[in-house]
């Protein structure tokens, strides 16, 4: 007989979710950093085209890694288990990547180039040995519907507190820890976030007990047997697309935003963390409205309301400072919240799990560590798209440097890829 799950270990569980942290810095402060607004007190790194081509790279070899560990993890089977020497072992290097972001060598292209393509390949390749094999415990140590919602759930509760508090502390911290300097005050905010995204990891490493509550695997395909059975179902490809557009949409928002708060709204790097506050409160005040409805609709219907209010909360931010005034962005971000808690927290983790289950179900293995390092590969192609369009979109108008118009048009991206996400999760069958 299959033992319960007990509360306090889906919590542990959802506590190591803490890379979520280190996700938005690179989200929200990597082109911040190395492309600055004039405001912001910093100066460019080097040209945007480098930028995005060094982001490519790196992301390149990221979405082969995802997959393969994915694989592996299906393979291995340590006495810690198969997921959790994974997370023990990529933890720390991957706090290391994300502080080696904002320490560049400055003066020579070349090298400035060089330099961030290797340490976004490896920041990355840390991110997936950490997140594929995290992701891939839900149905490992859940072996119901219900243990599996559970673990989602926790997991979803403590993504939005990560990243509600790297949304909202960066401010506090730079301003403390600078004293005026920016450069100083990033650099430390970015130490201190990464300590604490590293420890979060560990304490899914040593409170759940994986070998406990999995169950032994015997049979172990083929990496080429797992792969072509997998994309042969046409309803996880829809929902693959699906979830590609949606996080394109999604990543460049976040990118977005303080660039947003600063040039077009005018107000200073203290307003981040108040817009930052707003956007996640309102997400967390959603969580368990849109847990229930998703209970009671299923995820398809509520990921479909949640895409059209995107599209037409974003378009409004277009609107920003030209017919709208500056002060509704407040309420704009806020109301963002709605359909962020359920579309970028909750409904991935959730579907994926679900979708994992039933293939290796039907295929007769386990083959959840592919199946979410396939949706791996599929985020982090979205963070390529996105982080290789912007620096592009951003310095429309202008000699190097981000303009308005650029803004806006990088606002107008993220509504289009809303559309195409909406038009994949329609042809996805629940």
């Amino acid at each position: 007989m299959e033992k319960r799950l007990p509360k306090n270990i889906q919590i542990f569980y959802g506590l190591g979710v803490s890379y979520a942290i280190v996700d938005q810095i690179f989200a929200q402060w990597i082109l911040y950093f190395y492309l600055p607004p004039e405001t912001s007190g910093l100066k460019p790194i080097m040209a945007p085209v480098l930028i995005s081509v060094a982001l490519a790279i790196s992301r390149v070899v990221d979405m082969i890694t995802d997959p393969l560990v994915g694989f592996i993890s299906d393979k291995y089977n340590g006495k810690w288990g198969r997921r959790i020497p994974f997370i023990a072992f990529g933890a720390i290097p991957l706090s290391l990547a994300t502080v080696g972001f904002f320490y560049p060598p400055i003066g020579n292209n070349t090298l400035t180039f060089i330099y961030l393509a290797l340490i976004g390949s490896t920041f990355f390749t840390f991110y997936t040995i950490v997140g594929a094999p995290y992701n891939a415990l839900i149905p490992e140590i859940g072996h119901t519907s219900e243990e599996r919602l559970n673990l989602s759930t926790w997991q979803s509760v403590f993504r939005l507190l990560y990243t509600a508090i790297a949304m909202i502390l960066p401010g506090i911290l730079i301003k403390i820890i600078g004293h005026g300097n920016t450069l100083v005050g990033i650099r430390g905010m970015v130490i201190i976030l990464s300590i604490l995204s590293g420890a979060g990891a560990y304490i899914t490493v040593f409170l759940v007990p994986e070998k406990k509550y999995s169950i032994p695997v015997d049979k172990i395909p083929k990496f080429k047997d797992s792969f072509k059975f997998i994309i042969k179902d046409r309803s996880f490809i829809y929902y693959l697309l699906g979830l590609l557009f949606f996080f394109v949409g999604f990543n460049s928002l976040r990118a977005i935003m303080n660039y947003y708060v600063e040039d077009i709204m005018g107000y200073g790097k203290s307003t981040i963390t108040i817009v930052s506050a707003l956007l996640f409160g309102v997400a967390a005040l959603f969580f368990y409205p849109i847990n229930l409805l998703s209970k009671k609709y299923g995820y398809r219907k509520i990921m479909l309301v949640s895409l059209g209010l995107l599209f037409f909360l974003t378009l409004s931010l277009i609107g920003l400072g030209r017919v709208i005034p500056n002060k509704f962005g407040f309420a704009i971000f806020a109301l963002l919240g709605i359909p962020i808690s359920g579309a970028a927290f909750i409904f991935p983790p959730a579907m994926m799990s679900d979708i994992s289950e039933r293939l290796s179900r039907e295929s007769e293995n386990r083959i959840e560590g592919v199946c979410f390092g396939i949706q791996g590969f599929f985020l982090k192609m979205a963070f390529l798209i996105s982080i290789a369009a912007l620096p592009i979109i951003l310095v429309v108008g202008g000699l190097g440097e981000v303009t308005n118009k650029g803004i806006y048009m990088a606002a107008i991206f993220s509504a289009f890829s809303f559309v195409i996400s909406f038009f994949f999760y329609f042809k996805y069958k629940e």
